[in-house]
């Protein structure tokens, strides 16, 4: 209360009108000894406050200016968040390209173009100087083949960490602004869940490298690999439950293609995976490349909500997943039940 009785002190003689209601009580009431006065957070009594001093101590016509103003936050919002979900796929396929090409030139693994293989050759990959080289199946080019030895073990192992760290804040952030836009429902809750697990999944894939941890990073690829294909899923369906516009439609089309798109090439990398075939083994590396892609493509498609994302988002994961404040859930409540109708998005988890 002192805070907010300083406000009004301080900004009375600058307003053009007399001081507000507010600040008139605040003034006139003295200030009550610390026992009978009940704590108030010092955030709360500072928007307390400011909020009936904002239309006269900023330029009213500047504030409320329409769809200039909107735009202009629109793009400055668009601006930090967006980054987000663009900056993934830019990174990480990118990394996973460059630790290929490592690879490829400390000769650890063959080139994606060579379909020759043998079971055994005189020298191993790395001390041949032939221009044809003897690839053996050890030397399969897939994506934790080309990340098993150092140096190119070290970026991957960077990549794999750097990328999981950016997809936990990424389906955060969808999280809280499915709840900050529209509500919390089933869908968003095991969208967040399986996009944390295939994150974990991914430290282990990173960090336990096939040739010397087999069995974790067995584990790490099979908890990423159908937790990564489960939350495309989710996500797609996700997006058709919360369309309203074409606009939305149309990401879901996408997002549907490119789950299909996914499960086909995860279902024919485990296939091929199987068998015996050194034919077969280099298509299983092949879809696995293919499968990435689209699972981090599809992370990049996020930029659509991002785009209106604000820092109101950050005030639904602050509350807990609640944001009775500054939603739009209270206006909806308010034309539903009245200022005293209490509407409660949280209560009930729904599809």
């Amino acid at each position: 209360m002192a805070v907010a009785r300083w406000v009004c002190t301080f900004t009375g003689p600058h307003l053009q009108s007399p001081p507000t209601a507010l600040c008139s009580g605040l003034l006139a009431t003295p200030p009550s000894s610390p026992h009978s006065e009940r704590k108030v957070p010092l955030w709360r009594v500072i928007l307390e406050a400011w909020e009936p001093l904002k239309p006269q101590v900023l330029n009213e016509d500047i504030f409320n200016s329409g769809p200039q103003w909107t735009t202009e936050n629109k793009l400055i919002n668009m601006s930090i968040w967006v980054l987000l979900p663009i900056s993934l796929p830019v990174f990480t396929i990118t990394g996973i390209w460059v630790v290929y090409a490592m690879a490829l030139y400390n000769q650890h693994v063959c080139p994606v173009n060579n379909w020759m293989y043998n079971q055994s050759c005189m020298e191993i990959l790395s001390l041949q100087t032939s221009p044809v080289l003897c690839c053996t199946l050890d030397n399969v080019p897939l994506i934790s083949k080309c990340g098993t030895l150092p140096p190119e073990s070290c970026f991957f192992s960077l990549i794999c960490s750097a990328g999981s760290f950016m997809v936990i804040l990424i389906c955060l952030l969808r999280y809280a602004h499915v709840i900050e836009k529209h509500q919390n429902c089933f869908l968003n809750t095991a969208a967040l869940s399986t996009g944390w697990v295939c994150a974990a999944g991914l430290i282990m894939v990173g960090n336990f490298q096939v040739d010397y941890a087999k069995v974790l990073h067995y584990v790490g690829a099979g908890v990423a690999f159908p937790t990564s294909m489960l939350f495309v899923c989710l996500q797609s369906a996700l997006t058709y439950r919360l369309g309203k516009t074409q606009a939305d439609y149309n990401v879901g089309h996408l997002r549907l293609g490119m789950s299909m798109l996914a499960f086909i090439t995860l279902v024919l990398c485990g296939v091929f995976f199987i068998q015996e075939s050194f034919a077969l083994q280099h298509a299983s590396a092949i879809c696995e490349w293919l499968f990435c892609i689209i699972i981090m493509l599809f992370f990049g498609t996020f930029a659509f909500e991002f785009w209106n994302m604000s820092g109101d988002t950050l005030m639904v994961l602050a509350r807990g997943g609640s944001f009775p404040g500054f939603s739009n859930t209270d206006s909806k409540a308010e034309e539903a039940g009245g200022p005293n109708h209490h509407y409660q998005p949280d209560g009930i988890a729904m599809l």
